[in-house]
């Protein structure tokens, strides 16, 4: 029985386990980028929160979430302890926080683009950040062949 060539078994085995990563990483992070908008949405338009209080509300819910769907999906790793690894990706997601905050403050503060443009700029700026951090730093294993 011949496999066929345009299987996704097939496709997978071309991409390198960096590439992969970052597919993974960036499936897992829509998710996290709807968690955020829809938070940040809730809690600065139909509470009245400040922008910022809620864009960090938004942030710290799509943060937890990732956290577990990179270690048990994008990364596999579920032998490093989780707490200091939580520690450590919060510590990157925090940065990435604060460079989330300065774009966007950029952007919609001064140069007046509308909040959720410059929320999305940010998002997208911030996810480089978010990968190689995490994938050389958090999720970093001795083979990463052998974690993803």
């Amino acid at each position: 029985m011949s496999q066929n060539k345009f299987s996704v078994s097939s496709f997978s085995s071309l991409l390198t386990p960096k590439i992969l990563a970052f597919i993974k990483f960036g499936i897992t992070g829509v998710s996290g980028l709807c968690i955020d908008f829809a938070l940040t949405w809730f809690f600065k338009d139909k509470l009245g929160f400040n922008k910022f209080v809620a864009n960090g509300i938004g942030f710290t819910a799509a943060v937890m979430s990732n956290y577990i769907i990179h270690r048990n999906w994008t990364f596999k790793d579920n032998k490093s302890k989780p707490g200091l690894q939580f520690t450590a990706f919060f510590m990157v997601s925090l940065i990435g926080l604060l460079l989330n905050s300065a774009i966007i403050f950029l952007l919609d503060n001064m140069m007046h683009v509308n909040f959720y443009i410059s929320k999305a700029a940010a998002i997208f700026t911030v996810f480089f950040w978010n990968f190689s951090a995490n994938y050389f730093f958090v999720f970093k294993t001795p083979d990463k062949r052998k974690s993803i």
